[in-house]
Protein backbone atom coordinates (compact mmCIF):
# COMPACT_ATOMS: atom_id res chain seq x y z
CA UNK A 1 0.00 0.00 0.00
CA UNK A 2 1.02 3.68 -0.92
CA UNK A 3 -0.17 6.73 0.39
CA UNK A 4 0.85 10.15 -0.42
CA UNK A 5 -0.39 13.08 1.93
CA UNK A 6 0.42 16.70 -0.14
CA UNK A 7 0.45 19.79 1.09
CA UNK A 8 0.23 19.77 4.55
CA UNK A 9 1.82 21.52 7.60
CA UNK A 10 3.87 18.75 8.55
CA UNK A 11 4.89 19.42 12.20
CA UNK A 12 8.02 16.86 13.40
CA UNK A 13 9.77 18.37 16.54
CA UNK A 14 12.06 15.24 16.09
CA UNK A 15 13.61 16.66 13.06
CA UNK A 16 12.89 20.61 14.03
CA UNK A 17 10.37 20.64 10.78
CA UNK A 18 7.43 22.79 10.58
CA UNK A 19 6.49 23.51 6.76
CA UNK A 20 4.47 22.65 4.23
CA UNK A 21 5.48 19.30 2.77
CA UNK A 22 4.32 16.09 1.45
CA UNK A 23 4.49 12.57 2.72
CA UNK A 24 4.86 9.42 0.97
CA UNK A 25 4.16 6.25 2.66
CA UNK A 26 5.42 2.84 0.83
CA UNK A 27 4.20 -0.05 2.61
CA UNK A 28 4.24 0.49 6.56
CA UNK A 29 7.41 3.22 6.64
CA UNK A 30 8.06 6.79 5.84
CA UNK A 31 9.86 6.46 2.53
CA UNK A 32 9.85 10.57 1.13
CA UNK A 33 9.17 13.94 3.33
CA UNK A 34 9.77 16.59 0.69
CA UNK A 35 8.12 19.22 -1.52
CA UNK A 36 6.10 18.37 -4.48
CA UNK A 37 6.72 14.83 -4.61
CA UNK A 38 5.63 13.53 -7.76
CA UNK A 39 5.94 9.52 -6.43
CA UNK A 40 2.81 7.96 -7.86
CA UNK A 41 0.44 6.32 -4.72
CA UNK A 42 -2.46 4.06 -4.76
CA UNK A 43 -3.99 6.76 -2.24
CA UNK A 44 -3.47 10.41 -2.37
CA UNK A 45 -4.35 12.67 0.02
CA UNK A 46 -4.89 16.31 0.03
CA UNK A 47 -3.52 17.62 3.90
CA UNK A 48 -3.72 21.58 1.98
CA UNK A 49 -4.74 24.03 5.08
CA UNK A 50 -4.40 20.90 8.23
CA UNK A 51 -1.50 19.85 10.34
CA UNK A 52 0.13 16.45 9.52
CA UNK A 53 1.91 15.03 12.52
CA UNK A 54 3.13 11.76 13.89
CA UNK A 55 0.61 9.49 15.82
CA UNK A 56 -0.13 10.11 19.33
CA UNK A 57 1.43 7.89 21.88
CA UNK A 58 -0.91 7.52 25.05
CA UNK A 59 0.77 6.10 27.79
CA UNK A 60 -1.78 5.91 30.22
CA UNK A 61 -5.39 4.10 29.18
CA UNK A 62 -7.26 1.53 30.73
CA UNK A 63 -8.79 -1.15 28.20
CA UNK A 64 -10.73 -2.86 30.76
CA UNK A 65 -9.70 -6.43 29.08
CA UNK A 66 -9.79 -8.93 30.32
CA UNK A 67 -12.26 -8.78 32.87
CA UNK A 68 -14.52 -5.87 32.52
CA UNK A 69 -15.53 -6.04 28.72
CA UNK A 70 -18.98 -4.69 29.76
CA UNK A 71 -16.78 -1.33 30.57
CA UNK A 72 -14.25 -1.59 27.40
CA UNK A 73 -12.78 -3.97 25.10
CA UNK A 74 -9.18 -3.68 23.16
CA UNK A 75 -11.26 -3.44 20.22
CA UNK A 76 -13.88 -0.39 20.86
CA UNK A 77 -10.70 0.91 22.72
CA UNK A 78 -8.28 1.09 20.02
CA UNK A 79 -11.76 2.21 17.56
CA UNK A 80 -11.67 5.18 19.65
CA UNK A 81 -8.08 5.73 20.14
CA UNK A 82 -7.95 5.90 16.30
CA UNK A 83 -10.74 8.62 15.47
CA UNK A 84 -8.80 10.81 18.52
CA UNK A 85 -5.25 10.39 16.48
CA UNK A 86 -3.72 7.94 18.68
CA UNK A 87 -1.83 5.38 17.20
CA UNK A 88 -0.04 3.85 20.09
CA UNK A 89 -1.82 2.71 23.67
CA UNK A 90 -0.08 1.88 27.23
CA UNK A 91 -2.02 -0.34 28.36
CA UNK A 92 -2.44 0.13 32.32
CA UNK A 93 -2.32 -3.61 34.14
CA UNK A 94 -5.40 -2.95 36.61
CA UNK A 95 -7.61 -5.92 34.39
CA UNK A 96 -9.21 -8.91 35.63
CA UNK A 97 -6.70 -10.90 36.14
CA UNK A 98 -4.21 -8.48 36.93
CA UNK A 99 -0.99 -8.20 34.14
CA UNK A 100 0.93 -9.59 36.95
CA UNK A 101 2.60 -13.11 35.14
CA UNK A 102 3.01 -14.14 31.64
CA UNK A 103 -0.11 -16.19 31.50
CA UNK A 104 -2.53 -13.16 31.66
CA UNK A 105 0.26 -10.96 29.47
CA UNK A 106 -0.09 -13.65 27.06
CA UNK A 107 -3.98 -13.83 27.52
CA UNK A 108 -4.26 -10.11 26.45
CA UNK A 109 -1.51 -10.29 23.88
CA UNK A 110 -3.81 -12.73 22.30
CA UNK A 111 -6.54 -10.51 22.11
CA UNK A 112 -4.58 -7.46 21.02
CA UNK A 113 -3.39 -9.49 18.00
CA UNK A 114 -7.11 -10.41 17.27
CA UNK A 115 -8.93 -7.17 18.01
CA UNK A 116 -6.50 -4.23 17.89
CA UNK A 117 -6.52 -0.87 15.07
CA UNK A 118 -3.36 0.88 16.62
CA UNK A 119 -0.32 -0.49 18.66
CA UNK A 120 -0.97 -1.84 21.66
CA UNK A 121 1.90 -2.14 24.67
CA UNK A 122 1.59 -3.60 27.93
CA UNK A 123 2.64 -2.70 31.07
CA UNK A 124 2.97 -5.25 34.08
CA UNK A 125 2.34 -5.06 37.69
CA UNK A 126 5.04 -3.96 40.01
CA UNK A 127 3.44 -6.77 42.55
CA UNK A 128 1.26 -9.88 42.20
CA UNK A 129 -2.63 -9.18 42.18
CA UNK A 130 -1.45 -5.17 42.39
CA UNK A 131 -2.06 -5.68 46.63
CA UNK A 132 1.47 -4.13 47.48
CA UNK A 133 2.87 -7.32 49.29
CA UNK A 134 4.85 -9.62 46.86
CA UNK A 135 6.71 -8.66 43.70
CA UNK A 136 6.22 -9.79 40.57
CA UNK A 137 8.33 -11.97 38.76
CA UNK A 138 9.68 -8.82 36.89
CA UNK A 139 11.83 -10.29 34.44
CA UNK A 140 9.25 -12.56 33.20
CA UNK A 141 7.54 -10.18 32.47
CA UNK A 142 10.30 -8.58 30.44
CA UNK A 143 10.33 -11.58 28.71
CA UNK A 144 7.11 -11.76 27.37
CA UNK A 145 7.23 -7.94 26.09
CA UNK A 146 5.95 -5.90 28.64
CA UNK A 147 7.64 -1.98 28.75
CA UNK A 148 6.87 -0.66 31.74
CA UNK A 149 5.45 -2.02 34.88
CA UNK A 150 2.77 -0.23 37.32
CA UNK A 151 0.01 -0.79 39.88
CA UNK A 152 -1.41 1.72 38.61
CA UNK A 153 -5.10 2.96 40.82
CA UNK A 154 -2.34 1.76 43.57
CA UNK A 155 0.61 2.80 45.40
CA UNK A 156 3.02 0.48 46.89
CA UNK A 157 3.17 1.42 50.50
CA UNK A 158 5.73 -0.55 51.42
CA UNK A 159 8.75 1.52 51.34
CA UNK A 160 11.46 -1.13 50.95
CA UNK A 161 9.43 -3.65 48.28
CA UNK A 162 9.37 -0.21 46.44
CA UNK A 163 12.88 0.40 46.39
CA UNK A 164 13.77 -3.27 45.31
CA UNK A 165 11.34 -2.88 42.26
CA UNK A 166 13.37 -0.70 41.46
CA UNK A 167 16.33 -2.07 41.50
CA UNK A 168 14.62 -5.50 39.72
CA UNK A 169 13.20 -2.78 36.99
CA UNK A 170 16.54 -1.57 36.49
CA UNK A 171 18.35 -4.73 35.70
CA UNK A 172 15.63 -5.57 33.65
CA UNK A 173 15.83 -2.08 31.96
CA UNK A 174 11.71 -1.55 32.56
CA UNK A 175 10.50 1.92 33.10
CA UNK A 176 8.85 1.78 36.55
CA UNK A 177 5.29 4.09 36.70
CA UNK A 178 4.46 5.70 39.66
CA UNK A 179 0.97 6.13 40.92
CA UNK A 180 1.61 8.78 43.53
CA UNK A 181 -1.25 8.10 46.58
CA UNK A 182 -0.59 7.78 50.06
CA UNK A 183 -4.00 6.17 50.80
CA UNK A 184 -3.72 7.07 54.21
CA UNK A 185 -3.46 10.66 53.99
CA UNK A 186 -6.30 10.45 50.72
CA UNK A 187 -8.39 8.56 53.33
CA UNK A 188 -11.46 7.79 51.09
CA UNK A 189 -12.04 11.42 49.91
CA UNK A 190 -13.39 12.02 47.25
CA UNK A 191 -13.11 15.53 45.60
CA UNK A 192 -9.99 18.26 46.16
CA UNK A 193 -9.48 19.00 49.78
CA UNK A 194 -10.63 22.70 49.82
CA UNK A 195 -13.20 25.49 50.26
CA UNK A 196 -15.30 23.16 47.45
CA UNK A 197 -15.36 19.80 49.11
CA UNK A 198 -16.67 21.80 52.46
CA UNK A 199 -19.15 23.73 50.41
CA UNK A 200 -20.39 20.15 48.85
CA UNK A 201 -20.06 18.38 52.11
CA UNK A 202 -17.69 15.71 50.40
CA UNK A 203 -14.38 14.33 51.88
CA UNK A 204 -11.81 15.98 50.99
CA UNK A 205 -7.92 14.72 49.16
CA UNK A 206 -5.62 16.79 50.03
CA UNK A 207 -3.08 17.33 47.92
CA UNK A 208 0.34 15.86 50.07
CA UNK A 209 -1.58 12.59 49.59
CA UNK A 210 -0.15 13.27 45.78
CA UNK A 211 3.24 15.20 46.41
CA UNK A 212 4.67 13.16 49.67
CA UNK A 213 4.32 9.72 47.51
CA UNK A 214 6.26 11.43 44.70
CA UNK A 215 8.91 12.95 46.69
CA UNK A 216 9.59 9.30 48.49
CA UNK A 217 9.15 7.66 44.44
CA UNK A 218 11.57 10.05 43.25
CA UNK A 219 14.05 9.36 46.26
CA UNK A 220 14.19 5.59 46.06
CA UNK A 221 14.64 5.98 42.45
CA UNK A 222 17.88 8.18 42.78
CA UNK A 223 18.89 5.32 45.83
CA UNK A 224 18.41 2.78 43.54
CA UNK A 225 19.75 4.33 40.26
CA UNK A 226 16.75 3.82 38.48
CA UNK A 227 14.31 5.72 36.11
CA UNK A 228 10.95 6.77 37.31
CA UNK A 229 7.74 8.75 35.31
CA UNK A 230 5.03 9.84 37.71
CA UNK A 231 1.90 9.07 36.03
CA UNK A 232 -1.27 12.03 36.19
CA UNK A 233 0.76 15.04 38.10
CA UNK A 234 -2.52 17.27 39.29
CA UNK A 235 -1.14 19.92 41.55
CA UNK A 236 1.77 22.61 42.25
CA UNK A 237 3.65 21.30 44.47
CA UNK A 238 4.25 18.25 42.47
CA UNK A 239 5.20 19.83 39.85
CA UNK A 240 8.03 21.92 41.92
CA UNK A 241 9.04 18.17 43.61
CA UNK A 242 9.96 16.68 40.12
CA UNK A 243 11.10 20.49 38.93
CA UNK A 244 13.87 20.17 41.54
CA UNK A 245 14.79 16.10 41.09
CA UNK A 246 15.43 17.27 37.34
CA UNK A 247 17.73 20.04 37.93
CA UNK A 248 19.43 17.65 40.38
CA UNK A 249 19.75 15.19 37.51
CA UNK A 250 17.48 12.43 38.99
CA UNK A 251 15.96 9.78 36.01
CA UNK A 252 12.19 11.31 36.45
CA UNK A 253 9.80 11.81 33.84
CA UNK A 254 6.20 12.52 34.70
CA UNK A 255 2.76 13.37 32.25
CA UNK A 256 -0.53 14.91 33.44
CA UNK A 257 -3.91 14.31 31.96
CA UNK A 258 -6.25 17.28 29.84
CA UNK A 259 -8.95 17.36 32.62
CA UNK A 260 -5.99 18.75 35.08
CA UNK A 261 -4.91 21.60 32.57
CA UNK A 262 -8.27 22.94 31.30
CA UNK A 263 -10.82 21.71 34.78
CA UNK A 264 -11.36 23.30 38.52
CA UNK A 265 -12.72 21.47 41.30
CA UNK A 266 -15.28 24.09 40.70
CA UNK A 267 -16.60 21.99 37.80
CA UNK A 268 -17.68 19.59 40.81
CA UNK A 269 -19.87 21.55 41.95
CA UNK A 270 -22.83 20.61 40.47
CA UNK A 271 -21.96 17.21 42.07
CA UNK A 272 -21.14 15.58 38.57
CA UNK A 273 -20.16 12.23 38.72
CA UNK A 274 -18.25 12.38 34.96
CA UNK A 275 -15.86 15.07 37.00
CA UNK A 276 -14.67 12.71 39.42
CA UNK A 277 -11.32 11.30 39.12
CA UNK A 278 -8.53 10.41 40.72
CA UNK A 279 -5.86 12.15 41.58
CA UNK A 280 -9.44 14.53 41.64
CA UNK A 281 -9.59 17.67 39.56
CA UNK A 282 -7.52 20.64 41.80
CA UNK A 283 -7.12 24.33 42.13
CA UNK A 284 -6.99 27.24 40.25
CA UNK A 285 -3.21 27.63 41.54
CA UNK A 286 -2.91 24.05 40.64
CA UNK A 287 -4.22 24.19 37.29
CA UNK A 288 -2.15 27.24 36.55
CA UNK A 289 1.21 25.38 38.13
CA UNK A 290 0.29 22.32 35.65
CA UNK A 291 0.27 25.01 32.87
CA UNK A 292 3.28 26.58 33.77
CA UNK A 293 5.04 22.92 34.38
CA UNK A 294 4.05 21.98 30.50
CA UNK A 295 5.80 25.52 29.58
CA UNK A 296 8.99 25.21 30.95
CA UNK A 297 9.55 21.01 30.05
CA UNK A 298 9.19 20.01 33.79
CA UNK A 299 5.92 17.99 32.59
CA UNK A 300 7.10 15.70 29.63
CA UNK A 301 4.12 14.46 28.44
CA UNK A 302 0.06 14.78 28.24
CA UNK A 303 -1.42 11.14 28.42
CA UNK A 304 -5.44 10.46 29.11
CA UNK A 305 -5.75 8.08 31.58
CA UNK A 306 -8.52 6.81 29.66
CA UNK A 307 -10.95 5.15 32.44
CA UNK A 308 -13.89 3.93 31.01
CA UNK A 309 -16.62 2.93 33.56
CA UNK A 310 -20.34 1.93 33.05
CA UNK A 311 -23.55 4.12 33.37
CA UNK A 312 -24.45 2.33 36.74
CA UNK A 313 -21.15 3.03 38.14
CA UNK A 314 -21.19 6.52 37.56
CA UNK A 315 -25.01 7.77 37.75
CA UNK A 316 -25.43 6.73 41.07
CA UNK A 317 -24.57 8.71 44.65
CA UNK A 318 -21.32 10.89 44.54
CA UNK A 319 -19.39 9.05 46.74
CA UNK A 320 -20.35 5.57 45.42
CA UNK A 321 -19.74 6.40 42.26
CA UNK A 322 -16.23 4.94 40.62
CA UNK A 323 -13.09 7.52 39.93
CA UNK A 324 -12.20 8.00 36.21
CA UNK A 325 -13.28 9.41 32.95
CA UNK A 326 -12.86 8.67 28.86
CA UNK A 327 -10.82 10.57 27.26
CA UNK A 328 -9.21 8.73 24.15
CA UNK A 329 -11.57 10.60 21.60
CA UNK A 330 -11.06 14.44 23.03
CA UNK A 331 -7.30 14.38 24.41
CA UNK A 332 -6.06 15.72 21.43
CA UNK A 333 -9.29 18.46 21.12
CA UNK A 334 -9.11 19.82 24.63
CA UNK A 335 -4.93 20.15 23.95
CA UNK A 336 -5.93 22.10 21.20
CA UNK A 337 -8.91 24.16 22.60
CA UNK A 338 -6.69 24.46 26.00
CA UNK A 339 -3.24 24.98 25.07
CA UNK A 340 -2.63 26.37 21.72
CA UNK A 341 -5.74 28.51 21.31
CA UNK A 342 -4.66 30.34 24.87
CA UNK A 343 -1.02 29.81 23.35
CA UNK A 344 0.35 27.85 26.35
CA UNK A 345 2.34 25.50 23.51
CA UNK A 346 2.52 25.88 20.40
CA UNK A 347 1.74 23.11 17.58
CA UNK A 348 5.83 21.75 17.84
CA UNK A 349 5.51 21.83 21.17
CA UNK A 350 2.14 20.27 21.66
CA UNK A 351 3.54 17.25 19.73
CA UNK A 352 6.92 16.82 21.99
CA UNK A 353 3.68 16.19 24.56
CA UNK A 354 1.32 14.22 22.99
CA UNK A 355 3.95 12.26 20.86
CA UNK A 356 7.72 12.40 20.64
CA UNK A 357 8.34 12.57 24.54
CA UNK A 358 6.63 9.22 25.46
CA UNK A 359 8.15 8.03 22.85
CA UNK A 360 11.44 8.64 24.32
CA UNK A 361 10.56 7.80 27.78
CA UNK A 362 8.91 4.40 26.78
CA UNK A 363 12.34 3.62 24.42
CA UNK A 364 10.19 3.57 20.99
CA UNK A 365 11.23 4.01 17.85
CA UNK A 366 8.27 6.35 16.62
CA UNK A 367 6.88 9.70 17.36
CA UNK A 368 8.69 10.83 14.31
CA UNK A 369 7.94 11.56 10.46
CA UNK A 370 11.51 10.84 9.83
CA UNK A 371 12.33 8.73 6.25
CA UNK A 372 12.17 5.22 7.39
CA UNK A 373 10.35 5.48 10.45
CA UNK A 374 6.86 3.66 10.79
CA UNK A 375 4.22 5.30 9.46
CA UNK A 376 1.84 6.48 12.37
CA UNK A 377 0.78 9.39 11.18
CA UNK A 378 -2.66 11.93 11.65
CA UNK A 379 -3.93 14.49 9.82
CA UNK A 380 -5.62 17.18 11.69
CA UNK A 381 -8.28 20.13 11.03
CA UNK A 382 -7.32 22.12 13.72
CA UNK A 383 -9.52 25.13 13.22
CA UNK A 384 -12.81 22.31 13.25
CA UNK A 385 -15.05 22.24 15.84
CA UNK A 386 -17.27 20.04 17.35
CA UNK A 387 -19.49 18.89 20.01
CA UNK A 388 -18.56 16.14 22.38
CA UNK A 389 -21.86 14.08 22.83
CA UNK A 390 -22.59 10.45 23.88
CA UNK A 391 -23.59 10.27 20.55
CA UNK A 392 -20.43 10.29 19.13
CA UNK A 393 -18.16 8.87 21.47
CA UNK A 394 -17.23 5.90 19.95
CA UNK A 395 -15.22 3.93 23.85
CA UNK A 396 -17.96 1.88 24.62
CA UNK A 397 -18.71 3.81 28.43
CA UNK A 398 -19.63 7.37 27.87
CA UNK A 399 -18.17 9.30 31.32
CA UNK A 400 -16.38 12.25 29.52
CA UNK A 401 -15.69 15.23 31.58
CA UNK A 402 -16.34 17.23 28.40
CA UNK A 403 -19.87 16.17 27.15
CA UNK A 404 -21.73 19.08 26.21
CA UNK A 405 -18.55 21.25 25.57
CA UNK A 406 -17.30 22.75 22.21
CA UNK A 407 -13.88 21.97 21.75
CA UNK A 408 -11.28 22.64 18.61
CA UNK A 409 -9.76 20.41 16.01
CA UNK A 410 -10.94 17.12 13.87
CA UNK A 411 -8.65 14.28 12.96
CA UNK A 412 -9.82 13.60 9.37
CA UNK A 413 -7.23 10.62 9.02
CA UNK A 414 -5.31 8.29 11.53
CA UNK A 415 -2.67 6.19 9.62
CA UNK A 416 -1.05 3.38 11.47
CA UNK A 417 2.00 1.06 10.46
CA UNK A 418 0.75 2.41 6.75
CA UNK A 419 -2.62 1.63 6.91
CA UNK A 420 -5.75 4.11 7.07
CA UNK A 421 -7.60 3.12 10.53
CA UNK A 422 -9.90 6.06 10.92
CA UNK A 423 -11.01 8.35 8.34
CA UNK A 424 -13.37 11.46 9.29
CA UNK A 425 -17.05 10.37 9.52
CA UNK A 426 -16.14 6.26 9.50
CA UNK A 427 -16.90 6.02 13.19
CA UNK A 428 -13.53 4.77 13.81
CA UNK A 429 -13.68 1.25 11.96
CA UNK A 430 -10.72 0.44 9.63
CA UNK A 431 -11.09 1.42 6.08
CA UNK A 432 -7.96 -0.99 4.27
Amino acid sequence: MSILIKGGRVVDPANKIDAILDVLIEGNKISKVAKNIKARAEIIIDASNKIVAPGIIDMHTHLRQPGREDKETVASATAAAAKGGITTVLAMPNTQPAMDCVESIELLQGIINKSALVNVLICGTITKERKGQELSNIAALKKTGVVAISDDGCSVDNDELMFEAFKKAKQAGLLTISHSEDKKLSAKGVINLGFNSTRLGLRGISNESEYTRISRDIALAEKSKATVHIAHVSCRESVEIIAKAKKKGIKVTCETAPHYFALTDEALLGYDTNMKMNPPLRSKEDLAAIRQGLIDGTIDAIASDHAPHTENEKDIEFERAEFGVVGLETELSVSITELLDQKILNWPGLIEKLSLNPAKILGLDKGTLAEGAFADIIIISDQERWVVDKQNLVSKSKNSAFLGRSLKGLVDYTICNGNIVYKQGSSGQCLI
